[in-house]
């Protein structure tokens, strides 16, 4: 009785106006498509770290502490497998935006301390890195905000009616989004107190 009830709702569904089907069909690809752009620059991301702290490291005086926290944070983000399904875990997707989130921070601080450094910011290995990991953060932030749009269409679709009875019999759910909380973080400045970081030796 429940199947047939089920099956005669799926059928009116279906026959309503905007019922949605089609819509989540595109919408859903929107989706992947974003999240798929968003893993590559996050992977660029991370390829570009080890030369980067290759490079820090010749310079004899640098903080060990806080190259320590960069590959540390490398190490956490890329350990978590960024699978396609990841966007339909919230707490997988929370995890991941958190260890990105600590990657994002740990490397505005090594770029921050890095102007302690005339040696170092004259080293034209290291500009040229520098160059190429913002460009690659700016990458970032497009691609996160295209996906940020596409999982909001997708939702509103999920919860609007009459495309949520097509939702709820099709068995689609909301996916996992980046917090506006985590938006403002990364968009904040980093803020170093430098009269607590051991000066370079003379």
């Amino acid at each position: 009785m429940r199947k047939l009830f089920l099956l005669t709702t799926f059928i009116m569904a279906l026959g309503l106006p905007g019922c949605g089907y089609n819509t989540f069909q595109s919408q859903d690809e929107q989706v992947k498509s974003s999240w798929s752009e968003v893993l590559n620059q996050y992977q660029r991301r991370a390829d570009l770290i080890p030369n980067l702290v290759s490079t820090v490291r010749g310079e004899a005086k640098f903080e060990q502490d806080t190259l320590t926290k960069v590959i540390e944070a490398r190490s956490q983000a890329t350990s978590i497998q960024a699978t396609p399904d990841l966007i339909n875990n919230p707490e997988a997707f929370q995890k991941f935006q958190q260890a990105q989130g600590q990657l994002t921070s740990a490397l505005s601080r090594l770029l921050v301390v890095s102007e302690n450094y005339p040696s170092l910011k004259s080293n034209q290995g290291f500009r040229d890195l520098q160059a190429q990991l913002e460009g690659t953060e700016n990458r970032i932030t497009v691609a996160r905000n295209r996906y940020i749009k596409a999982v909001q269409d997708y939702n509103i679709t999920v919860r609007s009616f009459p495309s949520n009875l097509t939702a709820m019999l099709m068995g689609y759910k909301e996916k996992a989004n980046f917090a506006v909380e985590n938006e403002k973080e990364i968009s904040r400045p980093p803020t170093v107190n430098f009269d607590t970081s051991p000066s370079p030796a003379k």
